[in-house]
């Protein structure tokens, strides 16, 4: 596709003469006149960001500055931080959502009518309806919260769309534990995807145009990280209010605390999301061009670097709106064009295998699986604690691992030994299974999506595979109560476990690697045939079989796939770009 040329550096191939002239007449044209100057210089550097050192416009602080943000890339102003923090709490608000569910399930059934209990007449009903109660947020994700995403951040910005969604998670919260059927506790938790769906794609948009391009991939990569973290608050909350007695008039104040616990970060997120600046990416696409670089200056040093990345993002925007003229139906863009299509096939099924690898079933339901294997209720409680501790620190390797190792090189590392791990004993199961998906498929299929579709579809293709993230993950709930009530705990992971050897499969012939690509090396990677790709890979096999377990060298390599190595210049990630 042409289109992903044209946006790739829409400054390539000016001369300084005409950018400086285009810089002026920017400057002039928005209210901006008196950065002139250093919109003229910011043009320059932002054609080619790493050859600012022959520039003879800039001064000697100027070219200070620039070094600077290269030997100490994480050197910004407390601003920036104080939005990393806040998008943090989002992903806090996100992981505890999934995860109090967890232990009110040991309490919850019962009052409400629906035990799951073996000795139960109506168990497998029960364990239906307890399925469909777990899964209700992420049923409304994938049919309505998803879907939401791009109307509310194109009305309300980034930071009303965090606001909004942050309110429907507080408040819902606060219903969840006031319910008193497991209708109304279904309803509650349906109005709750409104909260869970268009934040868990937002945040990592609005942290993406916010940061600068040496640090936006770490920084999107929080997401997951701290997502991690809310899953183990969760657990801790559930531990904290499992001895709360009941009070006159309130029966299982317990389970409602767990519940409503969750509220209590999605309002501290409120509270606080209008005194980050807003997406300065967002601002212009409304034409607010001094709010925009209001936004940069706060998240930026220096005047130099703001006006690099305004003057950067603006021409990027230009460049979209004349692509967008020549194009149709942008989602259906998604499956016409070839190279959108596969993109789309790799993004599915990491986004797919994400659900179906089988670790949300433990973080809904590690209490029951763990009750069920011979625990008490507390101590299933606490074992799930630990799966989510594991889960959050053995995400922190996974900022490094991914860019060491790459995408799909995880991915094919860790899926087989997930698979195996499943088949051990339950609990030292879950835990190992725990730490090699926490730097596998925990992290790579948020920042595999963001980089796999070009710009042009970029935001409706993140918008489908997390809609297809929601709807498995709804799917996986809703089916494991009656999944552990059929083949009790180690048979239900059997299940999953033949899942994850799948998932190899799937990866090894239709994902391809998209570490530190530009976008052309990324056109080209998506332009080879899904037919080629797979028996490349499949004759990959037994090559490295050969070289790498038996020590042959004398086996011959295949010839290279892409010849994008050979490619020796990147193409700048301009601010906002977006996720990644």
């Amino acid at each position: 596709m042409r289109s992903s040329f044209e946006l790739a550096n829409p400054l390539a191939g000016l001369t300084h003469e005409q950018i400086e002239r285009d810089a002026t007449e920017f400057a002039r044209t928005h209210g901006l006149e008196h950065l002139t100057e250093e919109l003229r210089k910011g043009a320059l550097v932002a054609q080619d960001p790493f050859a600012f050192e022959r520039l003879a416009q800039l001064t000697e602080e100027d070219k200070a500055i620039l070094r600077r943000e290269i030997t100490h890339k994480w050197d910004h102003p407390k601003t920036l931080y104080y939005m990393v923090a806040l998008c943090s709490v989002a992903a806090c608000v996100q992981g505890m959502d999934e995860t109090v569910i967890n232990g009110a399930n040991l309490f919850f059934p019962r009052q409400f009518g629906i035990s799951d209990a073996h000795d139960d007449p109506n168990a497998s009903r029960n364990q239906w309806i307890l399925g469909l109660v777990n899964s209700a947020p992420y049923l409304c994700c994938a049919v309505l919260g998803c879907w939401l995403t791009d109307p509310l951040n194109r009305m309300f910005g980034r930071r009303g769309t965090i606001f909004i969604t942050a309110f429907f998670s507080g408040i819902t919260c606060i219903w969840q534990g006031a319910t008193n059927s497991w209708p109304h506790l279904f309803a509650a938790r349906f109005v709750l995807g409104l909260g869970i769906g268009p934040k868990s794609t937002t945040v990592p948009v609005y942290a993406a145009e916010c940061s600068p391009a040496p640090i936006r991939g770490a920084l999107v990569m929080m997401w997951q990280m701290w997502t991690a973290f809310g899953i183990a608050l969760g657990f801790v909350a559930d531990i904290a209010f499992y001895f709360v007695p009941d009070r006159p008039g309130i029966t299982g104040l317990n389970w409602r605390l767990m519940l409503g616990s969750a509220g209590v970060p999605a309002f501290f997120l409120m509270a606080q999301v209008y005194l980050c600046p807003e997406s300065p990416r967002w601002y212009m696409s409304k034409n607010r061009y001094p709010e925009a670089y209001d936004s940069l200056r706060r998240l930026r040093h220096h005047p130099l670097q703001a006006a690099r990345d305004l003057y950067y993002i603006h021409v990027q925007l230009e460049a979209e709106k004349e692509v967008e003229k020549k194009s149709g139906n942008r989602f259906l863009e998604l499956f016409t064009y070839p190279r959108n299509r596969r993109a789309t096939l790799g993004s599915f099924i990491v986004m797919f295998m994400q659900q179906f690898c089988g670790v949300n079933v433990i973080a809904y339901y590690s209490s029951s699986i763990f009750s069920q294997s011979g625990f008490g209720d507390i101590q299933a409680i606490g074992a799930s604690l630990g799966f989510g501790l594991i889960n959050f620190f053995f995400a922190l390797p996974a900022v490094f691992l991914i860019d060491k190792f790459g995408r799909r090189g995880l991915l094919l590392t860790t899926f087989p030994v997930m698979s195996l791990c499943l088949l051990l004993i339950v609990a030292l199961g879950i835990y190992l299974f725990t730490v090699f998906y926490s730097f596998g498929e925990g992290p790579v299929p948020f920042t595999y999506s963001a980089e796999a579709f070009p710009l042009k579809v970029r935001d409706i293709g993140m918008s489908f595979a997390t809609a297809s993230l929601w709807f498995f993950n709804f799917v996986v709930a809703i089916t494991f109560p009656r999944l552990l009530g059929a083949f009790k705990p180690q048979g239900a992971f059997g299940w999953y476990a033949a899942w994850n050897f799948l998932g190899f499969i799937l990866i090894l012939c239709f994902v391809p690697e998209t570490k530190a690509l530009s976008l052309e090396e990324l056109d080209q990677v998506f332009s080879v045939s899904t037919r080629k790709h797979a028996a490349y890979q499949l004759r990959q096999v037994p090559i490295w079989v050969k070289r790498n377990l038996l020590r042959d060298k004398t086996v011959e390599k295949q010839p290279p796939l892409y010849d994008h190595e050979a490619i020796k210049t990147r193409t700048y990630a301009p601010q906002g770009a977006g996720h990644a």
